[in-house]
């Protein structure tokens, strides 16, 4: 491990021994927001200095075994020796990756609900019928993690399908769960419409947005348009007698959010401004990431057919996720929200390559 490393562990070995000292203070133990404060951040030093700790002593037998080697002649103590020189080399790399890992710097959204955009692309009234297969998969997956599923806005069609629809998902680490299901989903099997079973290719995009607090995003309402509306059912027909439906117009981005699943036109008007912000948010991270679309529109893509992030092959019983190169054959499973096996191979693959920006920058 080197120096610049060691530095950075010391520094947080430090840290942590100061979160001890001060949960011990009178002080502290009298102010319980401080003392609650302390131990948050007491939880999450105290792995990475055990860690480090049980580095440190490795090294020191390493060492010590090494020393002992150079001046022993029995053959036994010898492989006794040469053994546990070998096993501590190994458990220091395997410490000092973990060690790696845990020092790069998580994504600060990861901790906040959500907000998901599920909607029909190409392929007509059976993209639509695909959107709401998602859109179950979804609420099934959201159910499994105890999480609360809050709609925004629903748009059906006549044939039962899902032009669109926008969700909240509430609960501890719902986007760093859900924001590996953003971008194009495609979908090849026979429509049921389909007489002579030929099998047709389909798509709906998926957006996920990290849900902010007013504080972290001010809107102006000079800067909105508002216009209030009947809620419509499928095929346009109204569901309410009363203008209860919201459609708010960003008008420096030209962003536009409806939302019409309340029946009050205050609650519509709440919901719609959380989307709202969560998109402007996603604008601004974008923003500084110096990046010309918006993140939204990078994970959405154009819905055409050549694009997608993962193929669903109705056929073969297959799922392939074409970001990591993994294929399963468990689609029911899938569908019926167990994507466990998938987001596991995307959270190692987002973790390397978080390692490996780690590892080329300064520590």
């Amino acid at each position: 491990m080197d120096d610049t490393l060691i530095g950075k562990l010391r520094e947080i070995e430090q840290a942590y021994d100061e979160t001890l000292e001060q949960m011990a203070d009178p002080a502290t133990l009298g102010d319980s927001d401080r003392y609650r404060e302390i131990s948050i951040r007491h939880a999450e030093l105290k792995p990475i200095v055990e860690r480090f700790r049980g580095y440190l002593a490795a090294e020191v037998d390493k060492s010590e075994a090494t020393e002992m080697l150079r001046d022993e002649s029995d053959p036994e103590m010898r492989g006794y020796l040469g053994g546990l020189a070998v096993g501590r080399a190994a458990e220091l790399d395997r410490l000092e990756a973990e060690l790696k890992l845990m020092l790069v710097p998580k994504d600060p959204n990861d901790d906040k609900d959500v907000i998901v955009e599920v909607r029909a692309a190409a392929g007509g009234d059976e993209a639509a019928l695909w959107a709401g297969d998602l859109h179950r998969m979804y609420e099934r997956f959201a159910e499994r993690h105890g999480w609360k599923i809050d709609p925004i806005y629903t748009s059906l069609t006549g044939t039962g399908g899902l032009k669109e629809a926008t969700f909240a998902v509430k609960g501890r680490g719902a986007y760093s769960r859900f924001k590996h299901e953003a971008g194009p989903h495609r979908v090849q099997r026979v429509p049921k419409t389909e007489s002579q079973g030929r099998v047709h290719t389909s798509m709906a995009t998926v957006a996920v947005l990290p849900e902010v607090e007013e504080v972290e995003i001010q809107i102006s309402e000079n800067d909105l348009e508002i216009e209030t509306m009947r809620s419509q059912g499928p095929g346009g027909q109204s569901v309410n007698t009363t203008d209860s439906a919201v459609r708010i117009t960003h008008v420096p981005t030209g962003i536009v959010v409806s939302c019409q699943d309340e029946k009050s036109q205050l609650q519509n008007k709440l919901k719609a401004m959380r989307v709202l912000r969560a998109r402007l948010y996603q604008m601004e991270l974008a923003e500084k990431m110096g990046e010309r679309a918006s993140a939204r529109k990078a994970q959405v893509g154009s819905g055409e057919r050549s694009e997608k992030i993962r193929t669903y092959n109705y056929k073969e019983n297959r799922v392939t996720d074409h970001r990591v190169g993994l294929t399963v054959h468990s689609l029911p499973e899938i569908l019926d929200g167990d994507l466990e096996e998938v987001h596991a191979a995307l959270i190692a693959h987002e973790a390397a390559e978080r390692l490996a920006e780690f590892e080329t920058a300064d520590v």
